[in-house]
């Protein structure tokens, strides 16, 4: 929270959007100068989508709580709106060094939206938001794949060259090949058409989360 109140123009609105956590994070957000809600859904489409409704900007950005954009993610996502892109992201790159994580990462500079990922953010004109309707709010999982899908539809979208940076916790809890495999696979049954929650449970089964 303290990077990003370091690195924004003071008038810019910092919202987190609390899905009922147990720790001290609203606290310490409100302590930094966040607007904190606590969603009353439960799962990231509907987090997101509350916390956009309630800001006023003109142009929002989600950004997951364990990721860092680059210093400069603010006027790179004004200069990439004034170019005329009204949606985006930047690429991705992790917070440790392994060669499987950043062969991953590395794609991810591709404008293809197989390699979409969630934890690279994703910034969008509030109008252009509106106007497909938000996150879907039936999606479990790949909520952030699914609506790269619909801005394409309406709007451009833009890969910018910095670099947002994500934890590695969740790989090293799982095991690097174990989690990349299993998030291949359950992308490749959302291709095919599976139900979200027949995804959860191979998530759940999979990964032991």
């Amino acid at each position: 929270m303290e990077f990003l109140k370091q690195h924004t123009n003071p008038e810019t609105e910092i919202i987190v959007a609390d899905g009922g956590s147990t720790d001290a994070t609203r606290s310490i957000a409100e302590r930094a100068g966040a607007k904190v809600i606590l969603c009353s859904g439960r799962g990231r489409a509907p987090q997101l989508n509350q916390g956009a409704a309630i800001a006023e900007g003109a142009v929002l950005y989600f950004l997951h709580a364990d990721t860092y954009p680059p210093q400069n993610f603010e006027a790179s996502i004004k200069q990439a709106v004034r170019q005329g892109y009204s949606s985006g992201c930047f690429r991705l790159k992790f917070n440790t060094s392994h060669w499987f994580l950043n062969l991953n990462a590395w794609f991810t500079r591709f404008d293809v939206d197989a390699l979409r990922f969630g934890d690279q953010s994703l910034f969008v004109t509030s109008e252009v938001f509106k106007q497909i309707g938000g996150f879907r709010e039936q999606m479990l999982l790949l909520e952030d794949q699914e609506i790269v899908k619909r801005l394409r539809k309406v709007t451009t979208f833009k890969v910018l060259g910095q670099y947002v940076t994500t934890s590695c916790r969740k790989y090293k809890q799982v095991g690097v090949y174990k989690l990349q495999a299993g998030y291949f696979l359950i992308y490749a049954l959302y291709r095919l058409g599976f139900a979200q929650q027949r995804l959860v449970r191979v998530y759940t089964w999979l990964l032991h989360v």
